[in-house]
């Protein structure tokens, strides 16, 4: 289970949610609730799982509810955290407060939540896809632009781990670059000449380049493409003198079998860039 606020600017999310809720008003209001709803009206309301899954988001949908209310009161009431398997008919949620400011934030907070607890979801199955092996399942940079953040919290949620956040954290020498520099060790003596203290993977598609890459001195040799005996000759060869990630072609029927060729990750973009959205509702009752 995981807190929000151990991993997350405050100020940021805050910022991107404010974000949203404009997208949503454009600067007016919502004029079916204002012409439906009494102004004085109050109501208490439960986000709802309608589908087993993990969650992921809570505390954001509470924001997008508090930031929605203003300064009018609002009770919420919290009966999971994030990081929690949950089953159809399971109540995540429970708010009382005005009736127009609570369908005003409803498409937002789920639309936040569903998402976020999409990711957690799938990470999850593909965490349990690989347990036992001591394989780790990582994330990667195929993210939703401005929503990286919240998507890599996600994974975390969902028991995965992330990989670079950004281009700035670490190196990944990739294909278009070793044919830029000439070869993998050229591209690998570049980075380490510009950069000597930081972190620097290589890409390879071959045990060949493999073992290129780790007589270069690269820390993590990512393995693209490779069928799974291919992957276990790498494993082999390189005998833990660098760690090793398997990426690309992966699917939850031939996670368990790359998992134990002995590599140390599997990279899974599906995870942020196919998640389907977690089916969670807004059940409303006036009070």
């Amino acid at each position: 289970m995981t807190s929000m606020d151990d991993t997350l600017d405050k100020q940021w999310v805050e910022d991107l949610v404010r974000a949203t809720l404009e997208e949503d008003l454009a600067g007016g209001v919502d004029v079916t609730t204002t012409a439906t709803v009494d102004p004085d009206q109050v109501s208490v309301a439960e986000l709802v799982a309608r589908v087993d899954g993990v969650v992921a988001g809570l505390e954001i949908a509470e924001l997008v509810i508090r930031l929605v209310a203003g300064s009018d009161p609002v009770e919420i009431e919290h009966s999971v955290t994030d990081g929690t398997a949950v089953r159809a008919g399971d109540v995540l949620l429970t708010v009382r407060g005005k009736t127009r400011q609570l369908l005003t934030a409803e498409r937002t907070a789920l639309n936040l939540i569903g998402h976020l607890s999409g990711v957690a979801t799938l990470t999850r199955r593909w965490v349990d896809a690989v347990e036992g092996t001591g394989a780790v399942i990582r994330d990667t940079r195929k993210t939703m632009p401005l929503l990286r953040s919240l998507e890599k919290y996600a994974v975390r949620c969902g028991g995965g781990r992330n990989h670079r956040m950004g281009l700035s954290d670490a190196a990944l020498i990739k294909d278009n670059h070793v044919i830029a520099a000439g070869g993998v060790a050229e591209a690998f003596r570049l980075v380490r000449k510009a950069y000597p203290d930081i972190a620097v993977e290589v890409e390879v598609d071959s045990v060949e380049d493999a073992l290129i890459a780790l007589e270069s001195g690269a820390d993590l040799i990512l393995l693209d493409n490779m069928p799974v005996g291919q992957l276990r000759e790498a494993v082999e060869k390189v005998a833990g003198r660098a760690r090793l990630e398997a990426s690309g072609g992966l699917t939850l029927d031939t996670a368990r079998a790359v998992a134990e060729t002995g590599v140390d990750f599997l990279a899974v973009g599906a995870l942020t860039h196919s998640a389907p959205v977690l089916d969670i509702a807004m059940d409303l009752r006036a009070v």
